[in-house]
């Protein structure tokens, strides 16, 4: 009996509960017994408050304060600068195998494109022939000699055609990335004599680069021979000055700029920061094309990059252009 009585109340249970649901919508408020935070007296982006003499919702800070989380009173972190504006020496941070994964992660995000895979300004962005200002080398003794507080500025600021990366690299990766970049430096200079303290085949590594050389060599030989005699012209000096950026560094008009001005420069006199001298020829042309840290003008920084893949018969074009520039 008592088997029964449950069923029956279970049957009716559910006939009362197929009966409620009839299709039909409710014109009513529905139930809100608890309404936590849905209803607030608050406005929306650019909606209007009475309250205020200027209509406006949305207010300024008041002078003076800043937000919970955005102090930059560090110096040193922020702005890789000590208390006087100087750039500080050393990374503000513990020197860990994962804080320099760190640097190489975003270094290959943000920097290799440009920079290179070992920091030798030689990214795919600077290769690939497609106009870009050349990217300098990590490898140079001006590089070597900045402070990590500069390196950081860099990358927080921009410094001439680079861009800055402050809205998108955090501050504690910049720093990162500045670890990274010191040690490309030294991984690219190691002593013959310390490679003994590595697990390294040095002479299989030594095996590997002259391979790779004399397969560098092949191709440059095989694409000379396929071009047959280059063309040598002050015309094509011209494209080719175009196509490589160079006229975003040295100016064809006497202005001043990055570099040095290619008007009047062939025959003239250059002095150089080690205070040498000798006469713009076009030995001394080809080997700031191929070498432009070999001689430093008087007055101007060390930041070109490398062109030593041109061909001799474009350097010759160029050569021959910068001397029109002369001519007249």
């Amino acid at each position: 009996m008592k088997l029964n009585t449950t069923r029956i109340c279970a049957l009716l249970l559910i006939s009362v509960m197929m009966i409620s649901c009839r299709g039909q919508k409710s014109e009513n408020a529905p139930v809100h017994p608890q309404t936590n935070m849905d209803f607030q007296e608050r406005f929306n982006a650019q909606e209007e408050n009475s309250f205020f003499e200027d209509g406006r919702a949305m207010r300024t800070p008041v002078e003076g304060t800043v937000a919970r989380g955005n102090l930059r009173d560090n110096t040193e972190l922020y702005e890789g600068k000590d208390d006087e504006g100087d750039f500080i020496d050393e990374i503000p941070f513990e020197l860990t195998e994962s804080f320099l994964y760190r640097g190489k992660d975003k270094f290959e995000v943000y920097c290799q494109v440009c920079h290179g895979g070992t920091g030798d300004g030689q990214g795919i962005i600077m290769t690939g022939g497609y106009g870009y200002v050349p990217a300098p080398t990590f490898h140079r003794d001006d590089s070597y000699n900045m402070p990590d507080g500069e390196i950081y500025d860099a990358i927080a600021n921009g410094i001439r055609n680079m861009p800055a990366y402050a809205s998108q690299i955090k501050v504690e990766d910049r720093w990162a990335i500045v670890a990274y970049v010191r040690a490309l430096q030294r991984s690219q200079n190691v002593q013959e004599s310390e490679m003994d303290r590595y697990d390294v085949d040095l002479a299989q590594l030594q095996q590997e680069e002259e391979e790779r050389r004399a397969r560098v060599e092949e191709r440059e030989a095989q694409r000379a021979q396929s071009q047959g005699e280059e063309e040598v012209s002050a015309e094509r000096g011209e494209e080719l000055i175009t196509a490589n950026a160079c006229n975003s560094c040295h100016s064809v008009d006497g202005s001043e700029m990055v570099g040095p001005t290619f008007e009047g420069l062939y025959g003239s006199e250059r002095n150089f920061e080690d205070a040498s001298s000798t006469e713009a020829d076009e030995d001394y042309i080809r080997e700031s094309i191929k070498e432009p840290g070999a001689k430093i003008v008087e007055g101007y920084d060390n930041v070109m990059a490398s062109y030593g893949h041109l061909s001799d018969g474009e350097i010759d074009s160029i050569i021959e252009y910068i001397k029109s520039l002369s001519d007249n």
